[in-house]
């Protein structure tokens, strides 16, 4: 269709532009039809605009009936083979079949004469070949019309190469740049392209992804699991890595009390792995417990408590006490508290809490080891086959 119009307009600059030379000093002509009863008078221009007219209109029914009758002939048609595709079907079975490797040779000569894509699309065939040498060389030559999608291709190279340190020099400078204006129809799937490729890099470095000047680019499920990583690998963690996961929670200090309870959840085991960051865990765990009752949670925090080197066993009582008031029926909490009276030596107020939760079974376990009060022997064995109950809650006063 393009072609036709662009052919029809050459055609009519050319015509004017002859009929202008040829009516000079003689005027624009004369005409006369006859034709039955029918008689036309006009000049030579308007002859010849009319006729180019009539010729558009014929031309576009002709192209209409054509394109109609050739789609419906393609809806009947039965395909024995790949290369009886028309070139974009060809392209659209690939891009939904993923492909690409298979028909490398195809791609390659659809896109050689491409000036823009062509290192491109050379570079990532390249690259799903575990040819990454080549592939950056090719993205060397990539149009600098092109540079979004070149960095995009290169620091996937980086990822599959685990050069970490390179992926994360071009991410950061990739997450800076300005979309260049011909990629704005396409911004949300480059911005969502972008947020995938900084998802990888956290999931496969994520104690050099700390080291990220800018931040808050990780999906929500991807922030999670990259948080799960840095549990998983914290013996891993060196002085440095927990210097900046230090910092990184100083500038998100007041942004994490509103993210996900599952963010925050892993945040507090986090910083329970880092004694110097105590009061930031006290005051991440008691906003949990406050926002709703957790096992785990009031384990950390009650663990922390116990850990130090002076407990106040009064607040802890104290604040245990509240939160009795504010979610009943809560046996973990009568558990904590029997010990804390126990550690302050309040024996008969610790004496009361055995009558409560008969079917517990943390409460049966400190019925049974008041009990047996002054034999050792005993309790030891009791403690070994309470540890194998998966409700255990490990204290240590």
């Amino acid at each position: 269709m393009k072609q036709i119009l662009l052919a029809y307009l050459f055609v009519t600059l050319l015509g004017i532009a002859v009929l202008s030379v040829l009516s000079y000093g003689h005027g624009s002509g004369y005409v006369y039809l006859y034709w039955r009863d029918w008689q036309v008078q006009t000049n030579l221009w308007v002859l010849i605009n009319l006729l180019l007219i009539l010729s558009f209109i014929m031309h576009m029914l002709w192209y209409s009936v054509k394109r109609y009758l050739s789609r419906e002939q393609r809806k009947n048609q039965r395909v024995f083979s790949f290369q009886h595709l028309h070139p974009y079907e060809q392209l659209a079975v690939i891009w939904l079949l993923n492909a690409a490797q298979d028909q490398r040779d195809f791609i390659q000569q659809s896109f050689a004469q491409s000036g823009l894509l062509k290192d491109i699309i050379h570079a990532r065939l390249s690259w799903g070949q575990q040819n990454f040498d080549k592939a950056l060389a090719a993205l060397n030559r990539s149009n600098p019309m092109a540079f979004e999608l070149a960095e995009l291709q290169r620091i996937e190279i980086y990822l599959s190469q685990h050069d970490g340190q390179q992926a994360l020099t071009h991410l950061e400078f990739l997450n800076q740049h300005e979309l260049s204006p011909w990629l704005f129809r396409v911004k949300s799937a480059y911005e969502q392209r972008l947020t995938g490729l900084w998802g990888q890099f956290a999931l496969q470095f994520p104690w050099l992804y700390l080291r990220s000047t800018q931040y808050g680019h990780l999906a929500q499920h991807t922030k999670t699991l990259w948080l799960e990583q840095l549990l998983l690998n914290f013996d891993q963690a060196n002085t440095d890595d927990l210097e900046y996961l230090r910092q990184r929670y100083y500038d998100l200090n007041d942004e994490i009390f509103n993210r996900d309870y599952a963010v925050k959840l892993l945040w507090l085991k986090l910083l329970f792995k880092m004694p110097e960051m105590a009061i930031e865990h006290e005051q991440l765990a008691v906003h949990l417990l406050e926002e709703q009752f957790n096992q785990d949670v009031f384990y950390l925090w009650f663990q922390q408590q116990l850990l130090r080197q002076n407990p106040d066993y009064e607040w802890v009582n104290h604040q245990i006490s509240l939160w009795e008031q504010r979610y009943t029926a809560v046996p973990v909490l009568t558990f904590a508290k029997w010990h804390v009276l126990q550690a302050a030596g309040h024996h008969a107020e610790a004496q009361q809490l055995l009558a409560l939760y008969p079917d517990d079974v943390r409460m049966s376990y400190l019925r049974i080891k008041a009990a047996l009060q002054g034999q050792d022997e005993l309790q030891q064995q009791l403690n070994q086959v309470f540890e194998t109950n998966t409700n255990f809650i490990q204290t240590k006063i």
